[in-house]
């Protein structure tokens, strides 16, 4: 519940001007929940309009994307970017393609990346782009075409010194060489900085594919430590979802000492009580691009079910949702809660309802937020394009070791933020103050209202 009248107002405003887009509405109410520790400290917020100023994305680009199958069907798509701010640093976010993009969608990422770069300490504003195409089932050929249509519009509004998108669901190396691919088409420049999560031929990054499952064990390593006097070593995980974030949370976690039981996709979940065998995942998901399905198929002991939400009856000592938002209702919580679990990270963008965090809090559960765990990828990403400026390629290890000495400072900041603001222990209000802060405090100061 907001207490302030300002921030209430703000709100309100939000809910009038936006009234379909209930993820936005969900990340707005948490991050104002949030000010409402320190609103009362800092009147220039309200006498300058920074909060609403914060709430509105700076520019909304929508577009059509024709494309052409391989059959000569013609299909048309929506495209976005919600450039959000730019206060700190050029535009910085993925692209989505999925058929549930939608604006809400959107401007949701949109705003938790502009707090999550913050928290990075690199100078990267916050954006997030995306079409409601689907690359299941289609392609190589198709695939392409669509990059191509969509970044043939698209580059109009990007720049390495603009904004410099980067992957997200749906969007891996193959999306973002068909797209850089375009861009230079189209602009006649090899500008290797206008997007992240290239190849490792053209100006990519070594540590971008693993980052963000990594970034989510440093974090999660760092909170055990300093909070529980504790460690990965000797815990059982379970991590929902099976994409690059989740494959890669699960090397980590394992070589930190865990033991990893269970695992998922959109169709549903396997428990191997004996821990996942890390090379079989990668082999059907990475490779063969299969469902999680043949891992049960093809590992003896191991088990599927149906419904991939029932990943979280399995007991744990530590929770990773890595699939997707909104993926832990309160009576998933409950589940968790019940059957054991010590910590929860969050792996996907905002995986857990508010009221899902609440009960994790009340129950003692350490909670790190998706805004600060998984700035792994972006940071990453931040790195490339610092090697992009100076046309030069760290090593495996030396990336590594500045992600996790990026993502140690961020548990850092997040909480002592929190014991600053009155709230020992909630990393939850730490990240978003701690990462708000920055940013308000650049508006202020170049006059952005």
């Amino acid at each position: 519940m907001i207490k302030s009248a300002y921030l209430q107002r703000v709100y309100n405003d939000v809910l009038t001007r936006d009234p379909n887009e209930k993820e936005f509405h969900q990340t707005v109410l948490e991050v104002l929940e949030s000010l409402d520790q320190i609103i009362d400290q800092h009147p220039e917020y309200e006498r300058r309009g920074i909060i609403e100023a914060f709430v509105e994305p700076e520019r909304i680009i929508s577009f059509r994307v024709p494309w052409v199958d391989d059959r000569g069907g013609i299909h048309i798509n929506r495209g976005y970017r919600v450039q959000f701010n730019s206060a700190i640093g050029p535009y910085k976010g993925g692209l989505r393609f999925h058929p549930t993009v939608n604006l809400s969608i959107l401007k949701f990422l949109g705003f938790e990346q502009i707090l999550k770069n913050s928290l990075t300490t690199l100078p990267m504003g916050g954006a997030k782009g995306g079409s409601d195409f689907d690359p299941k089932g289609k392609s190589d050929d198709e695939v392409m075409r669509f990059c191509q249509s969509f970044m043939t519009e698209l580059q109009r509004h990007i720049g390495q010194f603009v904004d410099v998108p980067a992957g997200d669901i749906g969007v891996g190396g193959r999306e973002i060489g068909y797209l850089f691919g375009q861009y230079r088409r189209v602009r006649g420049t090899y500008a290797a900085g206008v997007l992240t999560g290239k190849g490792l031929t053209f100006g990519g990054s070594l540590v971008r594919t693993e980052a963000t499952g990594y970034g989510i064990c440093y974090l999660t390593q760092e909170m055990l430590k300093h909070m529980r006097n504790d460690s990965f070593e000797g815990k059982t995980v379970v991590i929902s979802g099976s994409g690059n974030v989740a494959i890669f949370a699960t090397e980590k976690a394992m070589q930190l000492g865990a033991k990893v039981v269970g695992l998922s996709d959109s169709n549903g979940y396997i428990h191997d009580p004996d821990g996942i065998k890390l090379d079989v995942i990668k082999d059907i998901k990475l490779n063969r691009r299969a469902r999680i399905k043949a891992y049960a198929d093809e590992v003896p002991g191991s088990t599927y079910a149906d419904g991939f939400r029932g990943i979280w009856s399995i007991p744990c000592d530590i929770a990773l949702p890595c699939a997707t938002q909104n993926e832990i209702d309160a009576g998933t919580a409950k589940l968790i809660v019940k059957n054991g679990a010590m910590a929860v990270t969050e792996g996907a963008n905002m995986p857990c309802y508010p009221e899902a965090v609440q009960i994790f809090q009340e129950a003692g559960l350490l909670v790190a937020p998706s805004k600060a765990a998984n700035a792994g990828g972006v940071a990453t990403s931040g790195l490339e394009m610092s090697q992009n400026s100076m046309r030069y390629s760290w090593t495996f290890e030396e990336v590594d070791h500045r992600l996790k000495d990026i993502m140690a400072n961020i548990f850092q900041n997040i909480y002592h933020a929190a014991e600053e603001c009155g709230k020992p222990g909630d990393l939850v209000v730490g990240a978003n103050l701690a990462a708000f802060k920055k940013v308000a405090d650049s508006m202020l100061t170049q006059g952005l209202i």
